[in-house]
């Protein structure tokens, strides 16, 4: 049978079924079967429902008239060979072994290759639940967030081609000299833009140490990677570790980090230590206009009234004042700690700290510049 009488003859046999088929569609049709000839049953099908079937719910009966239309037509049947993939499960480590095991494979031989990651399952992971080797792992993708904090206006201008800046008179002047006095190119200067600082006060604290191990990590990394980062360690007593952080090896800044701090893993007095920050650091200047993070479960042993003073004090001099809390991620929590509750009404943003993913959305805060639409107290608030 020639292939316009097959086209025509199914053609026909699909309409006497119910199934609208259009005349475009049937020299379509017409086409496919010259294009794809008549020897092999699945081109023949393929072209059909390709060309023939314009409805989802067509495709059964279009099977069915299939089938019975083409009994007895000399088409060779292709046979359908199930081909079994392999499918090789690979650990994703970047690609320190890989590149080894890849080798040793045929090229020829096609796979379907699965992977995991350990950074996804390290990802929601709470900290104290990790182990050395994953704590290891953690620490070297903590270094990677070094690009932290946000910037502000800078009081020193820069040039700009927009329209919109300040005129620069004398640039344009002199311009207009070397031009026969025509000011052909004006010139404009517009503020530019400075890192906002960063102050990190870290909890370590007794409470905190599953904690603060992980944590120092990623204030190590905000230090070595972005200028204008200051950090101190609360406790019993207030330590500034930002020049023993410095070093670029970070076994050798956290153990001149730890030979500094005294109260490593001893009490908690909050309140106290706070207050000491403002009166030496904090309130003189290296927290006005700053964003001030201070990483810490809120559990105190001072006074809640001292409490509330010294974040009041903290809160109005500072662009964002963020609490870091690694049990806020605890299913039902509620900050009932009399150090959490008083220090809550002046926080700008709480967040969680257990997690990899937590530390990102603290660096995704920090980043974000916008205003945190607090009234200005005082005169340094007006630097901002």
């Amino acid at each position: 049978m020639r292939a316009d009488e097959l086209a025509v003859g199914f053609v026909n046999a699909l309409r006497g079924a119910g199934i609208d088929v259009a005349v475009g569609s049937s020299v379509n049709y017409y086409q496919a079967l010259g294009a794809v000839g008549l020897e092999r049953r699945s081109s023949v099908y393929w072209a059909g429902r390709a060309t023939l079937v314009t409805e989802p719910d067509d495709i059964e009966l279009y099977d069915k008239i299939f089938d019975a239309y083409y009994v007895g037509q000399q088409l060779v049947a292709t046979p359908v060979v199930e081909v079994t993939q392999p499918i090789t499960l690979l650990v994703d480590d970047d690609g320190s072994d890989e590149g080894d095991d890849r080798g040793d494979e045929d090229p020829g031989d096609p796979s379907l290759t699965l992977r995991w990651s350990r950074h996804e399952v390290l990802r929601d992971k709470d900290f104290a639940d990790y182990d050395d080797d994953e704590l290891d792992e953690a620490h070297r993708l903590m270094a990677a967030m070094t690009r932290i904090g946000g910037t502000r206006r800078s009081r020193r201008q820069r040039r700009t081609h927009r329209l919109a800046g300040h005129p620069e008179m004398r640039r344009t002047v002199r311009a207009a000299i070397r031009s026969g006095g025509e000011p052909v190119r004006r010139w404009y200067t517009e503020p530019g833009q400075r890192l906002r600082r960063v102050v990190l006060l870290l909890d370590i604290s007794g409470s905190m140490e599953s904690y603060a191990r992980a944590l120092i990590r990623f204030v190590h990394a905000a230090v070595v990677g972005r200028r204008r980062v200051e950090v101190f360690t609360i406790g019993t007593r207030l330590t500034r570790i930002t020049r023993e952080l410095s070093w670029r090896d970070p076994d050798r800044a956290l153990d001149a980090a730890t030979h500094a701090v005294s109260d490593w893993s001893g009490g908690t007095r909050l309140g106290d230590t706070l207050a000491e920050f403002n009166e030496l650091w904090g309130i003189r200047g290296m927290a006005r206009g700053a964003t001030a993070v201070i990483l810490s479960d809120g559990w105190d042993r001072g006074s809640p009234e001292v409490m509330a003073e010294q974040m009041a004090r903290l809160h109005r001099v500072t662009h964002r004042l963020v609490w870091v809390n690694p049990l806020k991620a605890t299913p039902g929590y509620q900050p009932l700690a009399q150090g959490m509750a008083a220090a809550l009404p002046h926080v700008d943003d709480f967040i969680e700290g257990h997690s990899l993913g937590s530390l990102e959305r603290l660096a995704e805060v920090l980043g974000d510049d916008r205003d945190s639409g607090k009234p200005i107290h005082s005169i340094g608030a007006l630097a901002r």
